[in-house]
């Protein structure tokens, strides 16, 4: 290893340096306390929305449409949270945390825009998921593996890629 700085990357505290993506999958391992929510969206989701004043009526309906995003979501973070532990996961992990994060966090802008304001709580909620599908985004531009996979990310500076 060199000991050059490299500013793909991240340092801390002087300890091993990590790469921008393993510092987007750690960001999003940080929220860990947060992780349990796509458990209680599926097995309390009435307890689980009225922490941000949303009440529930007793509709099975309704309730299956507010489980099913929280299955989908526990298992996204699993595969999300792979990429920090395994290097072959990485990139995948990576390409997920920006789809997921930056595709919640404009729809909230988009529900704030059309619908008015939320809960605090939310509001916070769609600062932390735009910042961590940002950091994302940012890696997979930087990303030496973006090379072998489609251009999904537009390139906005006009110049090829």
């Amino acid at each position: 290893t060199t000991s050059a700085f490299d500013p793909s990357a991240v340092y801390v505290a002087g300890a091993r340096r990590f790469s921008l993506e393993e510092a987007a999958l750690l960001a999003d391992g940080a929220r860990v306390p947060l992780a349990t929510q796509p458990l209680q969206a599926d097995f309390a989701p009435a307890q689980f929305h009225a922490t941000h004043g949303i009440e529930l009526p007793e509709s099975a309906s309704l309730l299956s449409e507010v489980r099913a995003p929280g299955g989908a979501l526990l298992l996204l973070g699993v595969l999300m949270g792979l990429g920090a532990f395994l290097r072959r996961w990485t990139h995948t992990s990576t390409v997920l945390v920006t789809a997921v994060y930056l595709s919640y966090g404009v729809s909230r802008l988009w529900s704030l825009a059309v619908d008015g304001t939320p809960d605090p709580g939310l509001i916070g909620g769609t600062a932390i998921e735009l910042l961590i599908g940002t950091l994302g985004a940012i890696a997979l531009r930087r990303s030496p593996e973006r090379r072998a996979t489609p251009n999904v990310l537009p390139n906005l500076t006009g110049k090829a890629a």
